[in-house]
């Protein structure tokens, strides 16, 4: 059996026969099934559908085993969880009332609400939210959880999976409670343990993730709360001599001989304007306090492990190399202003936003405008030689320099053109809609009434008229 944590918090495909599209740009896309017309080549990923132009495409091969993949739009910020084993009665008897058509039957569900069982109404309650937590509704699961808490406070399993939903929606402080109670009510559970420690590391008490990590290690080995302890542990012996100091948003970590007393009141003071001005254009403030930690080049790479292209990382903290700065420069306030705003959002889509739409809104509220590269962009999408929108819901951690910032370009002129074309609100709405389980091209139908290739064709000619010969 998989481990209870492990679906909670990251859930992967298994493996598949599938046919891979071999673009002419040197990046490939697995695919369910592939069909071609005309002029594009369409494939299934799922239960979406996608197209692309089949000018870009070198060749297709048929057959072969997908690379096992992150479920779309996740964030590697938060761990990925697998349920343990339920510990409620007639959960089958349950399930076959509750869940209908691929569909939480709210009607039965009432019905199941006024019997004077609570054992059997915490089942119900649990079932329904489990559903929707499996379907990416993370704000109706943590609903159904709190309603099936009512009846059984002292379930651990309940609890775990409360505690988790909670740090998918942005509420990790508010979680750790339950995760303590948790691991007080299981002490030899594996999975409790490693939960708690998920919650800690996620509201800033790494000392005790530490701990939590190595506790569930010691009860059973698990290569992802290994590799997670590893993670924590470079931080703490980089932060072994760090300060900290607060704000009404920020917990700022930092090693006082590396910045004055005045750079770091100006720092705050920079993240404290900048938090405002999200709140306004994005209508959303974060619930819990946002981690900061200021490091010197080779600690910041000694810690986060990124690419030597990487300027900053937001992996639910905010993690800044400042070597040689010794105020808060403009490109500096563009980074804060960057980083901090996949926090916004990341908590507005529970971590569910492609990396494209993430990468993007944060350039434009960075101050970055398409238009450093619009003649470039013109011709590459004119010629069908992108970067498929569904190649950049992943990370971008794996490419190289130069694709990397094809994917900036990319993500950073999409967001712009919804933003133009539809107004801050609706970028705020997709987020809204992923949060509650929907697709990245459901919301966009929702909202800009567009699929992938909509996007696309819409850009191509907006980017010829702006910036094409």
């Amino acid at each position: 059996m998989r481990p209870l944590w492990l679906i909670l918090v990251l859930p992967l495909a298994l493996p598949a026969s599938a046919d891979v599209i071999h673009l002419k740009n040197g990046r490939t896309i697995w695919a369910d099934q592939v069909r071609e017309t005309k002029d594009r080549v369409e494939y299934d990923l799922g239960e979406d559908t996608y197209a692309i132009p089949k000018s870009s495409v070198e060749r297709i091969d048929a057959g072969g085993a997908a690379p096992v993949r992150a479920a779309s739009g996740e964030s590697g910020n938060v761990p990925d969880i697998t349920p343990p084993a339920p510990s409620f009665n007639h959960e089958a008897d349950v399930a076959e009332k509750v869940i209908r058509e691929g569909k939480v039957d709210t009607d039965a569900l009432a019905s199941i609400a006024q019997t004077a069982n609570p054992e059997l109404v915490a089942t119900a309650y649990f079932l329904a939210g489990k559903h929707e937590s499996d379907h990416g509704n993370f704000p109706q699961a943590k609903r159904y959880y709190e309603s099936a808490l009512r009846f059984q406070p002292d379930n651990s399993t309940l609890l775990i999976y409360y505690a988790a939903t909670l740090m998918r929606t942005g509420h990790a402080s508010e979680a750790l409670s339950y995760a303590e109670h948790a691991a007080s009510i299981a002490p030899d559970s594996p999975d409790a343990i490693a939960m708690l420690g998920f919650v800690q590391f996620a509201s800033d008490h790494t000392p005790d993730a530490i701990r939590s990590w190595r506790k569930s290690l010691a009860l059973r080995p698990d290569p992802t709360v290994s590799q997670y302890l590893a993670r924590a542990e470079r931080e703490s012996s980089a932060e072994s001599d760090f300060s900290q100091r607060e704000s009404s948003h920020f917990n700022l970590h930092f090693e006082g001989k590396d910045t004055s007393e005045t750079f770091r009141r100006d720092l705050l003071a920079t993240l404290d304007s900048e938090y405002d001005d999200l709140v306004r254009d994005l209508g959303y403030s974060p619930h819990n306090n946002i981690a900061v930690t200021l490091y010197t080049q080779q600690a910041f790479f000694d810690v986060t492990r990124a690419p030597a292209w990487t300027g900053a990382i937001n992996d639910g903290k905010l993690r800044i190399p400042i070597s040689g700065v010794p105020s808060v420069t403009p490109e500096l306030a563009r980074v804060l202003k960057h980083e901090l705003t996949h926090s916004f959002v990341s908590q507005m889509s529970s971590n569910r936003c492609p990396t494209w739409l993430n990468e993007g809104i944060a350039q434009v509220e960075e101050g970055k405008s398409a238009a450093s590269n619009g003649r470039q962009l013109a011709q590459l999408f004119a010629s069908g030689n992108e970067i498929p929108f569904n190649v950049l819901e992943g990370s971008f951690m794996s490419f190289s320099a130069p694709e990397a910032t094809v994917a900036y370009a990319e993500s950073l002129a999409a967001a712009e053109y919804i933003r133009d074309a539809y107004g801050m609100s609706e970028i705020a709405r997709i987020l809204e809609l992923l949060s509650q389980g929907s697709s990245t091209e459901a919301a966009l139908h929702v909202t800009i009434h567009s699929d992938y290739r909509q996007l696309r064709d819409e850009m191509t000619r907006t980017l010829k008229e702006k910036y094409g010969e």
